[in-house]
């Protein structure tokens, strides 16, 4: 059986490691001792270890298992609030020590909030990783890392009527966690290397939009285009990929 090693096994690292966990070997690291042991119960090969985003940890070894993994998935976050512009070089330079010479199959998860804050359709082309602090420090050592620019995380108790949200006329970019899983999924098995996708839901809606339908309410107000949105095409292209969950307005009714 292959084997995955998913660094930062948290909300979204879980559901992965979940929805790996029937075709794959599951190395999971965490910086909770707490977890270690609910992930162990989980049949997950556990290592508890944390990345220090201020400093160089002069403890720090190579990660024993990384020589056999057939894959690594880091999850853990490389930059400040909205994605790029302040890179955690510690953090960062720290993993790299933990990774070492790995040569396998890597995966990034980076986002959305690369692009600047205007009101236009961003695509992977309007931003190299080389011009991404938090990207370009990881596909530096790995050229081989596929980079996915995660829209907003969504799923489970992760919907909008749950939070004090404002701007509700304002469109999302939003992606449900089964959806993330799915891609990742899919480019295990194609073997992919070096690629860059958005991770988004198709369908933009506003704010509004999506909390009236998460009460089971009409949405009275106009309908618009206009905002800043990411485009999921290349990643629906390249992979021949389905949606789930194309439109945000109907996460709350997913059975994932």
């Amino acid at each position: 059986m292959k084997k995955i090693g998913i660094i930062g096994c948290g909300w979204l690292g879980g559901h992965i490691a979940e929805k790996l966990s029937g075709h794959y070997e599951i190395f999971v690291t965490t910086t909770t001792d707490s977890k270690v042991k609910d992930l162990s119960t989980k049949g997950y090969y556990t290592t508890l270890v944390d990345f220090p985003d201020e400093d160089i940890s002069e403890t720090m070894t190579v990660w024993k298992v990384a020589s056999q993994l057939d894959a690594v998935i880091i999850t853990v976050p490389f930059s400040g609030v909205r994605g790029s512009e302040i890179p955690m070089y510690d953090r960062a330079k720290n993993l790299l020590t933990f990774l070492g010479d790995y040569k396998g199959q890597v995966f990034m998860m980076s986002s959305t909030g690369v692009y600047p804050n205007i009101d236009k359709e961003f695509t992977e082309d309007d931003r190299s990783p080389d011009d991404v602090p938090s990207e370009h420090i990881i596909k530096n050592r790995f050229p081989q890392v596929n980079i996915l620019r995660l829209a907003g995380l969504m799923g489970d108790q992760r919907l909008l009527k749950n939070y004090n949200i404002s701007n509700l006329d304002l469109l999302v970019n939003h992606i449900h966690y089964a959806d993330i899983c799915a891609v990742v999924e899919k480019m295990l098995e194609n073997k992919s290397q070096s690629k860059v996708y958005n991770v988004v839901a198709p369908v933009h809606p506003n704010k509004e939009e999506i909390i009236n339908a998460q009460k089971d309410l009409p949405y009275e107000g106009d309908r618009t285009n206009e905002g800043r949105t990411i485009s999921p095409a290349k990643l629906i292209s390249e992979l021949n990929f389905e949606f789930q969950y194309p439109d945000p307005r109907y996460f709350h009714l997913a059975k994932a």
